[in-house]
């Protein structure tokens, strides 16, 4: 969750540092800090709340230190307070360690090191870290084998420690090292001319290389001005090699936009087509039935006597997953379960033969999601072939853990995305899955050739439709949310392929405007609550022209009935739907098999406007983080 940088090189670390945490800021926020090597001391700067005022305390320090450490926090041990801001030091301050994630067993190394007459000053598991390092340099004689006794000392640390974690350590003692360890937490490494980094995400070193190394679990790597070693837990060097990462710089701009999730919102024509010509071959004709105009890459025992789909997935991605459960069954025929990674780990279903799971994570670090994946490979290996792992990963980020432990990916190609509340990520998402499911239908001839290619050229046109769709639709919801900045509970209602898309919206109106907001299936609102209705209370409805529009009309009519005020989210502009809305916005009149993708969109933009009318941090709203690399 939180985000660590680090520095080592011949420039000044501290403005590298604080670019670096910038760009990592969307993994916390709560407080932040860095620590530098200058004339043989650790100098240690902290501040609670934003990134800001870390900078603003640091205009008033000024060191040219070559090496630096630095850290964004999400809390997880200890109030967002300066005292618990990493980074944390040893007593003597001589040792200095950023993390992000969890040591388990903190309270048991903390109570031994209490009785060694160790203080602490934080609330935080880190800190039994640097004064684990600082004890073992004071009284454990380096190994001979050992390229560092300070390399050393840390390995021995991290082999007590027990959880997941991402840690960098500094040491006044060996100031020209810094340390880096991954253990099951997103960690890279960046080569360049003369220095070297890391950091939790590349977008933090993108402005200064491309030449990255991802540690992978149980792996720590001794950054020098000379070289980068990599070596496993056991101290044994191994061999690594960087590669290249296809980014831009520019992607992690705003670009005009006054937020980056305004400009992600834009930014989705631009990814659907991208997904559009990963996913579907141009160039395939009906003379070449044998094969799939999908292209998704996916080995042939993934169709062979499937029998059922289990989907794990968390928060805005299992909103996706319950929009593909639809298509996967719908299309594909394939009875499809979606399930909360996080309850899947504790209450796991039978298994079932000819099963494919599927794990949904747009960065590929979601440790509920990762950690309910691994416990299925577990538990299906060494089993009867019927029972063995299918596993398919479907995420924006194939370079991540998701993509290390699953061969089979679904790359979502919608870039980097840093506004926390997700957008073109779930559309990206959206597609992936109509892909999928196209290819299932396609391969096990569930489909017409007809039909499927009639649903291949609506997709085509969906990206010029959402462009249509902003032009239309963004003026007047800017204005419209003016009338609920106020506003403290919402409803949002759909049916069929739409109530996840009802789910998405009210998910995206709490996290970015803290205005309270609930899902519900239009035809339930009668059993229950139908009761929150009254003049205060706004209620949404998605009515797309489909099987169950009708439906949703009269759903809405039950609302209106109590008084609340409703908004139509619709491409019809006469009879009932004018009659009965308050509000209208308009929507392309698409098939309604193809909505989600277009009706998602006016509800993103409802609750960026809502924020921002309230005077909210709409990119890092309070509490989140964009990669909940925490259990």
């Amino acid at each position: 969750m939180c985000g660590i940088v680090g520095y080592i090189g011949t420039q000044a670390a501290t403005e590298i540092l604080l670019s670096g945490l910038e760009k990592l800021e969307y993994r916390g926020y709560d407080s932040a800090g860095i620590a530098t090597i200058w004339e043989g001391e650790v100098n240690c700067v902290r501040a609670k709340g934003k990134l800001y005022n870390l900078r603003y305390k640091l205009e008033q320090v000024e060191t040219p230190a070559p090496i630096g450490i630095g850290h964004t926090r999400w809390a997880t041990h200890g109030k967002p307070e300066e005292y618990n801001a990493h980074p944390h030091m040893d007593m003597a301050r001589r040792v200095a360690v950023v993390q992000n994630g969890i040591v388990e067993n903190y309270r048991d190394l903390r109570e031994q090191l209490k009785a060694k007459r160790y203080e602490f000053r934080s609330d935080t598991d880190t800190e039994v870290i640097p004064h684990l390092i600082a004890d073992l340099l004071k009284s454990s004689p380096p190994l001979p084998y050992s390229p560092s006794p300070f390399l050393d000392a840390v390995r021995q640390v991290v082999n007590k420690l027990e959880g997941a974690f991402a840690i960098a350590i500094l040491s006044a003692d060996y100031p020209d090292e810094l340390i880096v360890v991954r253990q099951q937490v997103p960690l890279v490494v960046g080569f360049g001319q003369g220095e070297f980094f890391c950091a939790s995400d590349t977008p933090a070193i993108l402005p200064y290389t491309r030449a990255v190394l991802p540690l992978e679990n149980g792996e720590m790597a001794r950054l020098t001005p000379l070289d980068v070693e990599v070596y496993n837990f056991a101290g044994v060097r191994l061999k690594k090699y960087p590669r290249l990462l296809n980014l831009n710089p520019i992607m992690v701009e705003k670009q005009g936009f006054k937020h980056f999730m305004l400009k992600e919102i834009y930014e989705q024509p631009g990814v659907v087509r991208a997904c559009l010509d990963a996913y579907f071959n141009k160039d395939w004709n009906v003379d070449d039935s044998a094969t799939s105009p999908i292209n998704l890459g996916l080995p042939a025992k993934f169709y062979s006597d499937l029998e059922q789909i289990q989907i794990l997935a968390c928060g805005t991605s299992w909103h996706a997953a319950l929009v593909g459960k639809y298509l996967l069954e719908q299309i594909a025929g394939i009875p499809t379960q979606v399930h909360y990674a996080s309850e899947y780990r504790y209450a796991p279903p039978p298994l079932t033969p000819n099963t494919l799971t599927i794990g949904v994570t747009q960065s590929g670090e979601t440790a509920d999601t990762l950690a309910a994946l691994a416990m299925e490979k577990e538990r299906r290996s060494g089993k009867e072939p019927k029972y063995e792992a299918r596993l398919l990963g479907i995420t924006n980020r194939p370079e991540s853990t998701l993509g290390q432990m699953i061969f089979h990916i679904i790359n979502t190609l919608a870039g980097i995305e840093i506004g926390v509340a997700a957008t073109k990520t779930f559309v990206a998402q959206l597609i992936a899955f109509y892909a999928l499911a196209l290819d299932l239908a396609y391969l096990r001839q569930n489909i017409s050739l007809t039909k499927l290619l009639k649903i291949i050229d609506g997709l085509r046109q969906i990206p010029s439709e959402i462009e249509i769709n902003l032009d239309n639709q963004e003026r007047y919801i800017e204005q419209l949310a003016h009338d609920f900045a106020q506003t403290k509970d919402f409803i949002f209602l759909g049916r069929g392929i739409n109530f996840p898309i009802a789910l998405e919206g009210a998910l995206k109106l709490k996290e970015i405007s803290y205005i309270h907001a609930e899902g519900y299936p239009a035809g339930e609102m009668k059993h229950g609550p139908i009761a929150l209705l009254d003049v205060k209370v706004p209620v949404v409805a998605i009515a797309m022209p489909g099987n169950v529009y009708e439906k949703v009309i009269s759903n809405a009519q039950e609302a209106k009935a109590r008084d609340s005020r409703l908004i139509g989210v619709t491409p019809v502009k006469e009879g009932e739907a004018v009659e009965i809305f308050n509000d209208l916005i308009p929507v392309s009149n698409v098939e309604e098999f193809l909505s989600p993708i277009l009706t998602v969109i006016p509800l993103q933009l409802l609750a960026y406007h809502i924020a921002a009318c309230r005077g909210l941090d709409v990119d890092q709203p309070r509490n989140l983080a964009k990669s909940v690399t925490v259990e």
